[in-house]
């Protein structure tokens, strides 16, 4: 009886998959939406020209700070949202990822039993369902030991937590070779015959499956060589990662910025084609690996060596290319004083998945000794500063005249080249 009331309606103690009082792992989803929700109506209200305190409404730049300090901390609580989030829909995805490996093999078993009709059941059906449920048992068995880290789906999880296009290929590839093999060798343990057994051996033969081999070969050296060549750009401020909040299915397809990309789509595509036509290869010929022809096995390289160059083309380190005095209309024309704002134009400021208010707070400017954080200017749907080409921020009264060196800091922790300017009382 005496049961209370939480936060938005719901029971204290009925905290099961379908709360929404959002502070509990099973709310998640809904405390994210409502600090969103949240963030936004609060970031154009400030656009508007609304609830500014009348402390601060007389003056630009104090009303200016201080609207930057109220989203930082509300874009804050956005992030720590939505990293609670995608924890919870993390470590509830091994059971959705367990469920669908083993609906696979129920549809394979359904595929199977309606082309068996008129044809009649054969030891290579069994063989081909046994092979399907040791493969789906080894990945129930590692989607428990990872359930944590999203069960099926943990090898393929960047450290950016994001999918990784390069290690889902390569994992298909990994699982479809091996699903091919435990079904010959499950033929070979039914065989009676020794001309059926040496025939089966014979079609282990790598004459027969250097296409495979290959494809296979190269697309498990290319998931490692792209996560050490993203390590080693990353390290040497060539390249900018910000760490997504949960993996989606759209990165496979797609940059951090959540654009399609070109060399990710085309890896894919042309991969699953491959992997089609090496599974209707095995379904016609379960007595041996399938020869992918080599034309197709090539189509597939070439699609590789597009995927590892777009990684090594991809990102660049930001660059400042000038600093002018920012000047209102009816300002006068003048030097870089103390207390004056300034802009900063160039490129890459805003790494790629950077454009939420929790990842903008974080950039700062180096004038001098000083550390100087960019306000967060909001307009209508957005901001206008920072911006990847240009900020602006104002040069504290802490900065010695004379020159000094402007320097920005990006999200990422990427610094910029050092651009001189002078500062004048």
């Amino acid at each position: 009886m005496a049961v209370q009331e939480a936060r938005g309606g719901a029971p204290a103690g009925a905290h099961e998959g379908g709360c929404t009082c959002g502070d509990c792992p099973h709310g998640a989803r809904e405390g994210h939406r409502r600090a969103v929700a949240a963030f936004l109506s609060r970031r154009d209200e400030y656009a508007a020209g609304q609830g500014l305190p009348a402390a601060v409404a007389h003056s630009a730049s104090a009303s200016r700070q201080w609207v930057s300090e109220e989203l930082t901390q509300s874009a804050a609580l956005v992030a720590e949202r939505g990293r609670a989030e995608g924890e919870a829909w993390l470590a509830g995805l091994w059971r959705r990822s367990v469920g669908t490996v083993w609906a696979a093999v129920v549809a394979l078993l359904l595929v199977q039993a309606l082309t068996a009709i008129g044809a009649g059941w054969s030891a290579a059906r069994t063989a081909g369902l046994l092979a399907a449920v040791a493969v789906a048992g080894a990945l129930t068995a590692a989607s428990w030991f990872h359930r944590e880290r999203g069960g099926v789906l943990a090898p393929v999880i960047g450290e950016d937590n994001r999918l990784s296009t390069s290690r889902a290929v390569a994992s298909c590839w990994v699982l479809f070779v091996a699903y091919a093999v435990l079904l010959l060798a499950g033929r070979l343990a039914a065989a009676s015959g020794h001309r059926e057994r040496d025939a089966l051996i014979a079609g282990l033969g790598l004459a027969r499956a250097a296409g495979v081999v290959t494809v296979l070969a190269v697309v498990c050296g290319i998931a490692v060589l792209v996560r050490r060549v993203v390590a080693l750009r990353v390290l040497g401020q060539r390249l900018q990662k910000i760490r997504a909040d949960r993996p989606r299915a759209a990165d496979l397809l797609t940059d951090d910025c959540g654009r399609g990309a070109f060399t990710d789509l085309q890896y894919v595509v042309i991969s699953a084609v491959a992997l089609v036509f090496s599974a209707v290869r095995l379904a016609r010929r379960p007595d041996r690996l399938p020869d992918l022809p080599w034309g197709l096995a090539v189509v597939v390289l070439v699609s590789a060596a597009t995927y590892v160059a777009g990684k090594y083309a991809e990102g660049g380190r930001p660059v400042i290319l000038s600093v002018v005095r920012a000047r209102e209309a009816g300002d006068l024309d003048g030097p870089i004083r103390q207390g004056d704002d300034i802009e900063i134009r160039g490129a890459g400021f805003v790494p790629p998945g950077a454009q939420g208010a929790d990842r903008l707070s974080r950039m700062a400017v180096r004038i001098g000794a000083v550390h100087v954080h960019v306000p967060l200017i909001p307009v209508t749907g957005g901001f206008s500063n920072p911006t990847d080409a240009a900020l602006t921020v104002p040069v504290p009264a802490d900065v010695e005249p004379g020159r000094v060196e402007v320097q920005v800091v990006t999200a990422a922790g990427v610094e910029t080249n050092r651009y001189t300017i002078e500062v004048t009382e």
